[in-house]
């Protein structure tokens, strides 16, 4: 991955993290772009298997993946209520380890969530 590239990714993962309670966290619907899965069917599998490893290093799914509703422009000025996840950085790093390692962006979130 070209230096470029490298520093692309790393302003759209900025971009894409908010504090919420003092948490820096990461929208699931965004991180899903970010890293490159085109459906949220596949993505959500990623997200089972990092709950279980979640589990399995012995914390709290919910303490890391809070389930949330958001608001999404569906056209011509309506809107719908969708799920979401509001993941927090552990929770982003499960994710990471856990993905396509194939996928470019995988790479790079798996040593960007590990700071």
């Amino acid at each position: 991955m070209k230096s470029e590239e490298i520093k692309a990714l790393f302003v759209r993962f900025e971009q894409a993290s908010a504090e919420v309670e003092g948490v820096e966290c990461w929208s699931a619907r965004e991180l899903q772009k970010l890293l490159g899965y085109a459906k949220w069917e596949n993505f959500s599998k990623v997200i089972d298997k990092a709950e279980q490893s979640c589990l399995n290093a012995g914390q709290e799914i919910a303490d890391h993946f809070p389930e949330v509703r958001k608001m999404v422009s569906i056209g011509s000025g309506a809107e719908k209520q969708i799920n979401d996840m509001l993941l927090t950085r552990y929770a982003c790093y499960l994710i990471a380890q856990n993905g396509d390692s194939k996928k470019e962006q995988i790479a790079f979130a798996q040593n960007y969530f590990s700071l």
